[in-house]
């Protein structure tokens, strides 16, 4: 596909990103909007069909007697259900907050009552059963509504959507016509325990997705598949508001689970993902390499090989070189076949949301693959820089964005000022004027270089943020120093940048862990007795009770456990007693990676 830029609709053309949807359902009515899967197969939905189904959650919205300005939550998997409440709360301009479809219910209770949600849209029984627990909390909840019926639920406030949206209406529009309005609140972590509301306007985000849009050749005729959550900008802006302005079709991965059968059938063309699931092929991919022969191994590596070369000579990095002329050869015998387990159509595959380890993004780029690693923040709408197809350095996250401004601070910060930086924290001015200059320049809180070429270069984090390879963000110093308010524990640290979860290492203290074991029925002196299940088992659910408050993804789902203290004397800790966690983590890092590869 040739990247032009006639098909897309542009912000001023929008305006908000309801009067976005608007455009998209006027200019191609007929073409498939999204696909899903429901009763056993798939549907296809037209813009039209949507825009009708917009309407009917409108009305429903409507009859709630809300105000431009109010806040409504919804906690769903991707979905049409999802799009179809976030349009009609954006047409009557309400400001949508996402949750996570699983998480701790004092967190949802935390995040409904600091941002006052009104509405509550969610799906399933075991998620109102969360809610239950917490619902003399949930007082500013006006109404919930619930896509699965709850029997004998006993909440007048409780509503099954069959029955709360009407059977047909017309969509009203004008409701909502300012694109500096507050159009969601994103909440993430940051520094502290309780997570911070990220406030975006409809101009933020339209002009964000807008800038990505010509950086990335995206159109009409391709296919996205969904399935990182809604609920993370990155997926929100390139995988939802983007492909309305392009005018491509999103289809909702059935679960993560599924997700790669899911491409089998949908055989996408655009592939928006983090790191995770590039990993995941990866893995698979050298687990195949190990058990097959010497000679299948030699081939893939020529093909690798090869491919980084016609890359690199394509890049205008490199000469041409007379084994390119094997190419159709190897594609053929080697690297359309890993490209099956894509689909077999994909043209563009985009990385974000975390860094993309440079191995696993030569590997796919040497095998055919144009896999563009960008970076962003959920402050920054979210993207900030990309590669290009044709001007890609794979261990950078490329180039700004149309309109980005960014530069090297104090202390090797990145500083970006744009259009998409956010309107600020919710209800917290302090953090805002902590992140965001007089001046208009946000403070990432990562370091970073500039190459001559302008391509951006990730050094490293000023304060330290784990990004787990989903690219959920947690604040270890505070996690742990919430576990170390348990006596068990004597040193805690977290673990999981990279990684698919969290773990920990624990130094507990001699008197409470005789005691422990002493309930459990083990030795405490025995050096066995410290790798014991049970005994893990136990501590992790001490850990899970301190940690409560933290978001339902900032889970301890391992930990090692040690007697040994950290001391200067043995290298773990400086002169002024900060833990050195790269140190601790080569002294255990044999225990550490067991861990992870049983994930």
């Amino acid at each position: 596909m040739t990247h032009t830029t006639d098909h897309l609709i542009r912000p001023e053309q929008a305006v908000t990103l309801h009067g976005l949807f608007l455009e998209r359902a006027r200019i191609s009515p007929e073409a498939v909007a999204y696909r899903y899967f429901n009763a056993g197969s798939w549907h296809d939905m037209t813009w039209l069909d949507a825009k009708q189904e917009v309407a009917r959650w409108q009305r429903a919205l409507i009859l709630e007697g809300l105000s431009p300005g109010d806040r409504v939550g919804l906690m769903l998997r991707n979905c049409p259900e999802w799009v179809m409440f976030d349009q009609a709360a954006l047409s009557l301009g309400l400001v949508v907050v996402p949750l996570y479809t699983v998480d701790r219910p004092d967190n949802i209770a935390y995040i409904a009552n600091d941002a006052e949600i009104r509405v509550l849209l969610f799906e399933t029984e075991i998620q109102w059963n969360a809610l239950k627990s917490v619902k003399e909390r949930l007082h500013n909840v006006k109404r919930f509504v619930s896509l699965s019926g709850i029997p004998d639920s006993g909440e007048p406030r409780l509503v099954c959507s069959r029955d709360w949206l009407p059977k047909n209406a017309a969509l009203q529009e004008g409701f909502c016509k300012d694109r500096d309005a507050l159009a969601t609140i994103i909440y993430t972590s940051g520094t502290t325990g309780h997570p911070k509301g990220v406030m975006l306007s409809h101009r933020n985000i339209a002009y964000n997705a807008y800038a990505g849009l010509l950086a990335f050749p995206i159109g009409p005729g391709d296919v996205m598949l969904s399935f990182l959550p809604l609920s993370h900008s990155f997926e929100r802006t390139v995988g939802y508001y983007i492909s309305i302005m392009a005018g491509s079709t999103i289809a909702f991965s059935r679960s993560i689970q599924l997700l790669l059968d899911d491409m089998q059938v949908v055989r996408p063309t655009i592939l928006v993902s983090v790191p995770r699931i590039y990993e995941r092929i990866y893995n698979s991919i050298q687990v195949a390499l190990e058990k097959g022969t010497a000679l299948s191994r030699w081939l893939f590596r020529l093909t690798e090989r090869t491919g980084w070369g016609i890359f690199e000579h394509r890049q205008g990095r490199a000469g041409w070189q007379v084994s390119f002329l094997l190419w159709p050869v190897l594609r053929r015998l080697v690297a359309d076949k890993v490209m099956l387990r894509f689909g077999g159509r994909l043209r563009l595959s985009i990385s974000g949301g975390a860094p993309l380890p440079p191995e696993i993004s030569k590997l796919f780029v040497s095998l055919g693959l144009p896999l563009l690693q960008g970076y962003g923040l959920t402050e920054t709408s979210p993207i900030v820089s990309a590669n290009r197809i044709n001007n890609n350095f794979p261990a950078s996250v490329g180039l700004p964005l149309h309109g980005i401004e960014v530069r090297i601070g104090e202390s090797d910060a990145l500083l970006v000022r744009s259009p998409c930086n956010m309107l600020g924290y919710w209800k917290n001015r302090e953090a805002t004027d902590a992140m965001i200059s007089p001046d208009g320049w946000l403070n990432t809180g990562d370091t970073a270089r500039i190459s001559d070429t302008g391509h951006i270069y990730i050094t490293g984090r000023i304060k330290e943020i784990i990004v787990m390879s989903n690219g959920e963000k947690v604040p270890p110093a505070d996690m742990q120093h919430a576990i170390l308010r348990d006596r068990l524990f004597e040193q805690v640290m977290v673990w999981g940048e990279g990684k698919p979860g969290l773990v920990a290492l624990a130094v507990l203290n001699p008197e409470a862990w005789a005691r422990l074991a002493g309930e459990i029925g083990i030795d405490p002196d025995a050096p066995q007795s410290l790798k014991d299940r049970r005994a893990e088992k136990k501590v992790l659910e001490r850990i899970a009770s301190q940690v409560r408050e933290f978001p339902g993804y900032a889970r301890i789902s391992r930990v090692l456990l040690l007697l040994e203290p950290w001391s200067i004397e043995n290298g773990l800790l400086t002169p002024t007693l900060k833990l050195k966690r790269g140190k601790v983590f080569d002294r255990y890092s044999k225990e550490i990676e067991e861990f992870y590869s049983r994930y």
